[in-house]
């Protein structure tokens, strides 16, 4: 049997990225698995491959949340795991983030994970417990000047994760909530934020003999694989945890 055997899971920003190989890992381990993006077209085509379902969404709408989880209620009758994954990554130091950047950082990221939480717990709640995993960053635990707004939205899901995980130990209402803080991983979204940066060859940071002490960028499925273990059984006794995934950058 999989790990994740007749769970029933929401994974945004499943169209790319960490969020796609959470999608393809869970979906092979034998989740049911809902996936929600902006991005229809390739949405559908990774749900249709994988035999998952596809829900255009903007995280940052509450009213999407709504929609979302009312829908899978109906069709599932359960939702036992949230991946709010969904992130944007804009290069603007403190004095180059417009409000409009700060407001849409935060908005995606901090509003979205907020809905996100608040929409599933009592989804989760009637089926007994279940497991939110909300995506950080390394940013969120060293600040990075070039990331401002990202790296204080990253910086609020963190301490909202772990608010969340005491609530419901609190409540004793079976649900877990804990938060993942990847370093650089090979992403569509890392990648464009690093090109966009002065001396970073990305070249040389996929060349894994050039590399081999520091081991260059981190590939999704180094990610996809603890999101895996958070949604199983297996972490039911781990809750308001920081995980990190950066080969030790912050241990520096």
């Amino acid at each position: 049997m999989g790990r994740v055997d007749g769970k029933v899971v929401i994974i945004t920003g499943a169209a790319s990225g960490l969020g796609e190989a959470d999608a393809r890992l869970l979906s092979a381990e034998g989740a049911s698995v809902i996936m929600t993006d902006i991005n229809e077209e390739a949405g559908q085509t990774i749900a249709g491959e994988i035999g998952a379902e596809f829900v255009r969404q903007d995280v940052s709408e509450e009213a999407g949340w709504t929609a979302l989880i009312d829908q899978v209620m109906e069709r599932h009758g359960r939702l036992d795991v949230l991946v709010n994954n969904a992130g944007i990554a804009i290069i603007a130091d403190v004095l180059k983030t417009t409000t409009d950047i700060w407001r849409r950082t935060l908005a995606v990221h901090l509003d979205g994970t907020f809905f996100g939480c608040r929409h599933a717990l009592p989804a989760m709640k009637q089926g007994g417990g279940g497991s939110i995993i909300n995506m950080s960053s390394t940013a969120a635990l060293v600040g990075l000047s070039p990331y401002f707004a990202y790296s204080a939205a990253k910086g609020g899901i963190r301490s909202l994760t772990k608010s969340v995980a005491i609530y419901c130990r609190e409540r004793k209402n079976g649900i877990r909530c804990n938060s993942i803080h990847p370093g650089s991983i090979d992403t569509p979204m890392v990648e464009a934020a690093l090109a966009g940066l002065q001396d970073v060859k990305l070249a040389e940071q996929r060349d894994r003999e050039a590399t081999r002490i520091a081991m260059g960028l981190g590939e999704p499925s180094d990610v996809a694989y603890l999101v895996l273990y958070l949604a199983s059984d297996e972490s039911k006794h781990v809750t308001g945890a920081e995980l990190v995934v950066d080969n030790g950058d912050t241990a520096v």
